[in-house]
């Protein structure tokens, strides 16, 4: 999908009027990414709330020849929610019931310093370190499968992680969905700001593993 309005637009026609498998997508991009892989749960969800928006919109976007029913934002909404809540049990259940077996394997050692800093923040912040983790992308897997290994409460866990889930992913799809026309007509205005916004954080990016480069040369 590229960035300008019409690719965006011609992207979402796609399956605006697919809604099992808009559906289907949703599920496994969730899982996946409750699992810690490099799939942005957030891009899913606007994504998804743009989908929608284009198939409640025939009049701006007609349909393409004999397509069937759009995309329904209030089931996506709840298709998101169920896939990301589930998933994020279930991370947390794999951690209560063979989290100690699985910090000895290759996976888990190699990034043993997350897990040492998300169970930190279990300990301190109890129960609450699960919605902590639900609002705070890239710890998300840690996160949760250390509240199960470190014995949080079942409980606690399904209130706390539902509640984050609750407020945060439905409301993310039904925004993109309400108020897609203002977002498309806002993209021309940033997209130049965006760019340079990119192109600063790369230097900074690159820059900092040359001075990391160069300090381990020198220690060496």
């Amino acid at each position: 999908m590229g960035f300008s309005e019409d690719q965006i637009i011609l992207w979402a026609q796609q399956f605006a009027y697919q809604p099992y498998w808009v559906y289907g997508a949703v599920v496994a991009f969730m899982v996946a990414s409750s699992f810690g892989l490099p799939l942005p749960e957030e891009l899913t969800l606007l994504g998804t709330g743009f989908v929608c928006f284009v198939g409640s919109r025939p009049d701006l976007y007609p349909p393409p020849m004999g397509a069937g029913d759009p995309v329904q934002v209030e089931v996506a909404a709840l298709v998101a929610f169920a896939a990301v809540f589930l998933s994020d049990f279930l991370v947390f259940t794999l951690g209560r019931f063979f989290g100690t077996k699985l910090m000895t394997t290759k996976f888990f050692s190699k990034n043993q310093a997350t897990f040492d800093k998300v169970s930190l923040w279990v300990k301190k912040y109890g129960m609450w370190a699960a919605g902590i983790f639900r609002f705070t992308p890239g710890l998300r897997f840690p996160g949760h499968f250390s509240c199960g290994m470190l014995g949080l409460k079942q409980s606690q866990f399904i209130l706390v992680d539902g509640l984050a889930a609750m407020v945060s992913v439905p409301t993310q799809v039904f925004l993109i969905a309400i108020y897609g026309q203002e977002i498309l007509e806002h993209i021309r205005e940033v997209k130049g700001w965006l760019l340079v916004v990119i192109g600063i954080g790369l230097v900074l990016y690159l820059g900092y593993k040359f001075y990391r480069k160069r300090n381990k040369t020198v220690s060496a």
